[in-house]
């Protein structure tokens, strides 16, 4: 239990950032804001918790890079889904593009956020990393197919089963309290992706985006969006561990079927 309960404190401190953007959203939902649109509020929240994150330490350079990252390519993902009705932003704001406003790239950089400081924290190994040559195009085809899939035949099972296979052998080592465990990867993958999908149940009730479903009042997400939070989990995993991999160690770009850890140094 100690060991658990020390687990367990150890993710709570990783989910820092993305609680932050929870209350941020609870808060502006139930308190007006004065001058600005309730989107914009959200945005110079999200901006000053970043600061203050790498002020404080909490975060580190190397991190905030992998994060904006994230930001750049969730907000790709956010101008596209809009434009296609998948999920919609019916408030008013300036800091809105085609719809979609700019804060909304940081839902995707709390998921890296999250991965960043629990990889720190826990001291993770990957076990058996197959080789960058397979993992980029994987994560690619992963990424492009939640465009593609509205023009042509969605694939996620195909990627899905993909992914089985390519880290069938692949295994996760992490610490707590200076004991290893270790994890499959692949479930790794299922238990992240189950829990963003209740952490996006939370975000809907207090309207950080609205489902076509949920127009008129707030229903729970469908269960089916776990398969794309899962997916999304997949690439964001493997863009973060071939980050830190190459960053490491440039040499391992080909590194397949070895053990390799990962740690990421505080500047100053």
């Amino acid at each position: 239990m100690k060991q658990f309960t020390s687990f367990g404190v150890e993710q709570a401190l990783s989910c820092l950032f993305p609680v932050m953007i929870f209350a941020s959203l609870a808060i502006t939902q139930v308190v007006p804001f004065p001058f600005l649109p309730r989107y914009d509020w959200l945005l110079i929240i999200c901006l000053l918790l970043q600061w203050v994150m790498v002020r404080s330490g909490l975060e580190t350079v190397d991190e905030l890079k992998v994060i904006t990252l994230f930001h750049m390519i969730g907000l790709a993902l956010e101008l596209f889904k809009v434009h296609m009705g998948s999920w919609s932003y019916p408030a008013e704001g300036y800091t809105k593009i085609l719809g979609v406003p700019l804060y909304s790239g940081f839902m995707y950089a709390s998921v890296a956020s999250y991965l960043c400081q629990a990889w720190r924290r826990l001291h993770v190994q990957l076990i058996n990393w197959p080789s960058n040559w397979v993992v980029v195009p994987l994560s690619s085809a992963i990424y492009l197919n939640f465009f593609t899939h509205h023009y042509w035949i969605d694939v996620r099972w195909w990627l899905a089963f993909l992914v089985i296979i390519v880290f069938w052998k692949s295994w996760v080592n992490y610490e707590v309290n200076g004991q290893t465990y270790k994890m499959p990867i692949a479930l790794s993958f299922i238990l992240i992706g189950f829990f963003i999908w209740v952490a996006e149940n939370i975000a809907t009730f207090f309207g950080a985006w609205e489902y076509p479903n949920q127009t008129d009042a707030w229903s729970l997400v469908h269960l089916g969006k776990v398969s794309s939070w899962l997916l999304l989990v997949i690439v964001s995993f493997l863009i973060v561990a071939t980050l830190k991999q190459v960053k490491t160690n440039p040499h391992l770009l080909n590194t397949s079927g070895s053990s390799i850890h990962f740690t990421l140094k505080k500047k100053g």
